[in-house]
């Protein structure tokens, strides 16, 4: 299913379109995907029916649900054995064995008992006794199953106002419990007042519970054993567990006993509730237990002990789960361990009874564990006084009876069920929630879909009986099953027929059934005899070595065809020398898909013929436009036009490669016609005669090729003097028809003077572009040198100073003592 919607989601996001064309695809792609799978249903079912090997009709049956039995004596072809009467009944009408002799028995449904559902009203002076009371319908019913073939039933639930409930209280009586008793000691009157907002007929029961009488559960000292409390508490000695008070519809009864009840003590934490839980299941005489709604108030604020505890104190032996009350007070507790869950679970289910279990806040998340395991239970939330109990009481039963599950009984071997529920407000659940409604208030009514299966017929063949209920409700719903094992044809059997070799089997719905140690298809052989060389020397075609032409298998000297994995392909003959599957194929298909193959040779379908039917005798397909066949350029052979001229190809021999081409093969016979020129000018009446010319004034006047129903080509070619001509050329009527325009198309000379002038302008021109461009460079050329002399210039420096090597001629002495006289 993920791989449809995947495949359809992938396809819608390809293709696009509006939302409503998107409908459509969807539903389009939908009935595909059911096309598929009903074609693929039916070949694997028509393989199984097959396979199976069924030998006779009674064996066939049980197969699956689509196989029959062909009861033809005639049916069977040379070769194929009595297993081959059994397949899908669309397979046996299409090898000729008509619907009235196909056996094919169907299941059915039968209502036994069906009374309506109770409308019980509370204000109603008259009350119903519970037993008058339906919740339930139908009550009975008979199913006849054959295998593979599921029959559904609706069954109908309805709560009945008013309903009479039995309320048993269980409460832990260890010395963590005292000021619990004091709250609880009222509680009879109390409830009671509170459940007369539900139902008119209330019964209210007590007991009470501790530990096993042994160590290490509690101190076996005498003193102990009398006063189990420390100090100076006044306790009673410990018990397992205590009836104290029947289920009664009187409150002060009830507050007068549990008001004299005193809290007893033991060692350890957990205590022996599960003890408790299972007397007050089984015990349903000593409790008072009535076929009404049943529920079990477990008050504590410990744990629990279960299954395997018992050996801390020796005891080994598994809860019996049997009634151990003697003066109300459970006498086994140091002789058998504590129950299982599984097991509580069982007994629970089996008297219908529902759990509250009030305890504490410390030990919610352990009884919510334990709830999950038992159902139609729940956990409240006792106050460490119990002082809300009743209210406790009032919700857990309201959540316990505002949901319906269904459980049904031990099924018989190969026989499964499913469930569909329809609930409230149209929800519709399936798989393991297709056993339960959930908010249901008094008075509404949810339906269930129920399918019963069976995959095999029972080793007995007997009628089996099962039962499906609703959790925590006495009513339930009686199944009786009964199994078509046999075919209503061979109730008609003749015993000891003298049509199966000296009476040796029983023939029956068309086929010899045969006696113990007999086979074959006439039971003419015995077990013993059946490999001899003797008899397989009857199943070599032409004396060879091969038995059956290694098709099959040799009975009694007889050939029986071994199966193919696909139904649809069978071996037959004398000696399985013959299928149909190995005959030549075509374009992947057997004879091409235009016949059948019978003894591996092809049987072909009119208008068809060849080794694998692919020769089609339907010349249509090699006519071309001209209406001719192959263009007269070959023959039509199997639909396909094969070409007698090499050069000439195509569907219709109408594509020439090498040629060249219709207007150049034609041209110099429409030039000499039309023109007197050209190459066949001087021998136009020798090659040409066979031409239709018609000359017309210009090309408009033309035959287009959308007026005609025959091929035209148009053409358009140059004779020698450049001049150009048109022409149509097309075959009519076995003449070559061609329309050619009188006037040629010749080129204007040339003028010379616009040429001469052009041509000295553009030298004149080209001459003063280069002047201009030299003077250009010129000009461009001074300026630069003229800049770098100024540059030059400007640079230059003339030292004015006197010149380093420069020596005077003149010499200047002084005389130190010339003092100027």
């Amino acid at each position: 299913m993920a791989l449809r919607l995947l495949l359809i989601t992938t396809l819608l996001a390809v293709l696009g379109g509006s939302e409503a064309q998107q409908s459509k695809t969807t539903a389009c792609l939908n009935k595909a995907f059911s096309w598929i799978k009903g074609c693929a249903l039916s070949v694997s079912e028509g393989s199984a029916c097959i396979n199976a090997n069924a030998q006779s009709c009674g064996e066939c049956i049980q197969v699956a649900a689509t196989c029959g039995w062909c009861t033809d004596e005639n049916f069977l072809n040379q070769g194929q054995s009595k297993s081959a009467r059994c397949d899908d009944i669309e397979s046996l009408k299409s090898k000729n064995c008509t619907e009235a002799k196909i056996e094919s028995p169907h299941g059915s449904i039968k209502i036994d008992k069906n009374k309506s559902v109770t409308n019980r009203k509370k204000d109603v002076a008259e009350k119903l006794k519970p037993e008058q009371i339906t919740q339930i319908q139908p009550q009975k019913l008979t199913l006849t199953l054959r295998s593979g073939e599921p029959q559904t039933f609706s069954l109908k639930f309805k709560r009945a106002e008013d309903y009479p409930i039995d309320l048993y209280y269980l409460m832990d009586l260890s010395f963590s419990m005292k000021d619990d008793l004091e709250n609880v000691k009222n509680l009879g009157t109390d409830l009671m007042r509170e459940m007369q907002e539900i139902t008119s007929d209330f019964r209210i029961g007590f007991g009470s519970f501790v530990e096993k009488t042994v160590m290490p559960y509690i101190s076996t000292t005498p003193a102990r054993l009398i006063n189990p409390c420390t100090g100076n508490q006044n306790c009673t000695s410990p018990f397992s567990y205590k009836n104290v008070l029947k289920l009664t519809d009187k409150g002060d009864e009830f507050n007068r006993l549990v008001s004299q009840q005193q809290i007893s003590g033991n060692l350890d934490s957990p205590e022996g509730g599960f003890d408790a839980i299972m007397q007050v299941a089984v015990c349903e005489d000593q409790i008072g237990w009535r076929n009404v709604t049943r529920l079990l108030v477990f008050s504590t604020d410990a744990g629990f002990h279960f299954a395997g505890d018992g050996k801390l104190g020796g005891i080994v032996l598994p809860n019996d789960g049997k009634c151990h009350l003697e003066d109300n007070m459970y006498t086994m507790s140091h002789y058998y361990d504590y129950p299982s869950i599984a097991h509580l679970v069982q007994k629970l289910s089996d008297h219908n009874i529902q759990t509250i279990f009030a305890v504490t806040e410390e030990f919610q998340p352990v009884y919510k564990e334990l709830k999950n395991l038992i159902p139609k239970s729940a956990v409240g939330t006792l106050s460490s006084n119990s002082s809300n109990v009743i209210k406790l009481i009032i919700d857990a039963y309201n959540s316990l009876s505002s949901e319906v599950i269904l459980e049904n009984s031990r099924l018989p071997e190969g026989v499964s069920i499913t469930y569909k529920s329809i609930c409230k407000n149209g929800v519709v659940g399936t798989g393991e929630n297709g056993r339960k409604c959930s908010n249901i208030s008094i008075g509404d009514e949810v339906s269930f879909e129920i399918s019963v299966e069976a995959q095999k017929c029972p080793s007995h063949g007997k009628p089996e009986t099962i039962k499906i209920k609703p959790l925590g409700f006495t009513e339930e719903v009686e199944i009786v099953l009964k199994f078509i094992c046999e075919c209503e044809c061979s109730k008609g059997g003749e015993a000891n027929s003298e049509k199966c070799h000296e009476g040796n089997g029983t023939f029956e719905c068309g086929a010899c059934k045969c006696n113990e140690g007999r086979i074959g298809h006439l039971c003419e052989c015995s077990k013993d005899d059946v490999r001899t060389e003797d008899l397989d020397a009857n199943c070599r075609k032409d004396n060879g070595t091969d038995i059956c032409s290694n098709n099959g298998d040799c009975v009694c000297g007889t050939c029986e065809c071994k199966k193919r994995d696909n139904p649809n392909e069978i071996y037959s003959g004398k000696f399985c020398e013959c299928d149909n599957f190995s005959c030549d194929r075509s374009n992947n298909q057997l004879c091409g898909g235009h016949g059948r193959c019978e003894c591996k040779v092809c049987i072909c379908d009119a208008n068809y013929t060849g080794s694998a039917c692919d020769c089609s005798l339907d010349t249509s397909t090699c006519l071309a436009k001209n209406g001719q066949i192959c263009n007269g350029r070959g023959d039509c052979e199997c639909g396909v036009c094969k070409c007698t001229k090499p050069k000439f190809q195509g569907p219709t021999c109408e594509i020439c490669p090498t040629c060249p081409g219709v207007c150049t093969e034609h041209k110099d016979c429409v030039q000499c016609l039309a023109f007197e020129a050209g190459e066949k000018k001087d021998t136009c009446k020798q090659n040409c005669s066979d031409y239709l010319l018609i000359k017309v004034k210009d090309r408009d006047k033309l035959p287009q090729p959308t007026d005609q129903s025959f091929p035209l080509s148009h053409c358009k070619e140059r004779d020698a003097n450049d001049c150009w001509f048109y022409f149509t050329y097309a075959i009519r009527n076995n003449t070559k028809e061609v329309y050619v325009v009188e006037t040629l198309e010749c080129p204007a000379g040339p003028d010379i003077i616009p040429i001469v002038a052009g041509v000295v302008a553009g030298i004149v021109l080209i001459g003063l572009a280069l002047l201009l461009i030299w003077k250009l460079l010129m000009i461009i050329h001074d300026r630069r040198e003229f800049a770098k002399f100024e540059k030059e210039k400007m640079n230059a420096k003339w030292d004015t100073g006197e010149n380093p090597i420069y020596k005077s001629a003149v010499t200047t002495v002084v005389n130190p003592k010339y003092e100027g006289k």
